[in-house]
């Protein structure tokens, strides 16, 4: 039995949709799993059971992206197709069973839309796959003793109007390990994406050097495993909040130029904090555009952004 699974070019969206992936797991003991998505996303799946391949989609000229998953499904026997991508795709490759995501609800979360390709009564929660290799390299990085609380950081995004200003994570990192707080003394541990080296570079020299673990650049697994630990993760809207919050680490989520309604952090232990404005209010901004001059985010002030994060690490406490 083999099943087909058609996920995301991006890492925020491949992740949502993990949770469908792990019901099938569970729904099909004896299914073996093909995954397709895009480079970005591709690492996320590769700890997962029973994965025959993944296909790395690479986007070119006259939708070179999908003639890679034709060439490499149209002579399997599938028993079934899942794409979440709702492409034409799916409609040729040769299957039993076909799952086609449309977007229902265009208010709704996107864990709870997604509920409905599968036809599950409830929405099926993000689910991250970590080896024992990336464990190793958490314990690497944090050692295998508890040595006190750890605040990791995602202080990037792939728009930047959605990054929080600098200086305003180095505020808030601050107050949440500085004397007398829930925190204090908390190792730093700062994620970011290849590439991204350059966006956290400024705050990871704000930061005490001697508490700092930059994770920037490292692979998606790894760092997964790293964030897994957290007894906070506070970061802008991306895939890396999404990594967070399905690791189970308690994830605050900072919004501005994005719906929050749609893409919260997904969990048991999230909260939300946005800007003053609404994203309805900010769409009008003149830099609301893929290239803005500047952030969206100023309207966040870090003292909401401690007061959410306080009271989030509260509600973790009375739940253990």
């Amino acid at each position: 039995m083999r099943i087909l699974f058609i996920s995301s070019n991006r890492l925020g969206d491949a992740i949502l949709s993990t949770g469908l992936l792990q019901h099938l797991l569970e729904e099909y003991p004896e299914a073996r799993f093909t995954v397709a998505c895009g480079r970005v996303a591709a690492s996320l799946f590769e700890a997962m059971p029973r994965l025959d391949r993944i296909i790395v989609m690479r986007k070119g000229a006259f939708g070179a992206h999908w003639r890679t998953i034709l060439v490499a499904g149209i002579t399997s026997a599938w028993f079934m197709v899942v794409d979440m991508r709702g492409s034409v795709t799916a409609w040729v490759l040769p299957t039993r069973h076909r799952r086609i995501y449309r977007k229902r609800d265009r208010t709704a979360h996107r864990v709870e839309d997604m509920r409905h390709t599968l036809h599950l009564d409830v929405p099926a929660a993000p689910h991250i796959w970590i080896g024992p290799i990336h464990e190793s390299f958490a314990d690497g990085c944090l050692g295998t003793e508890d040595s006190g609380p750890l605040l990791v950081l995602g202080p990037t995004a792939n728009w930047d109007a959605k990054v929080w200003p600098t200086d305003r994570f180095a505020a808030l990192t601050a107050k949440l390990t500085g004397p007398g707080a829930r925190l204090e003394g908390a190792r730093v541990v700062v994620v970011g994406g290849p590439g991204e080296e350059f966006v956290a570079a400024p705050l990871c020299r704000m930061l005490p050097e001697e508490r700092l673990i930059n994770l920037v650049g490292e692979s998606v697994l790894n760092t997964a495993a790293v964030i897994a630990r957290a007894s906070l993760y506070v970061g802008n809207d991306s895939g890396l909040m999404h990594l967070a919050a399905a690791t189970g680490a308690p994830t605050l989520g900072l919004f501005g130029p994005t719906r929050d309604d749609n893409y919260a952090p997904w969990g048991r232990h999230v909260a939300v904090v946005r800007t003053d404005q609404s994203y309805e209010k900010l769409k009008t901004d003149p830099d609301y555009r893929p290239e803005p001059g500047r952030s969206l985010m100023e309207g966040l002030p870090v003292d909401r952004a401690f007061r959410e994060a306080v009271s989030l690490l509260a509600r973790v406490k009375v739940n253990q």
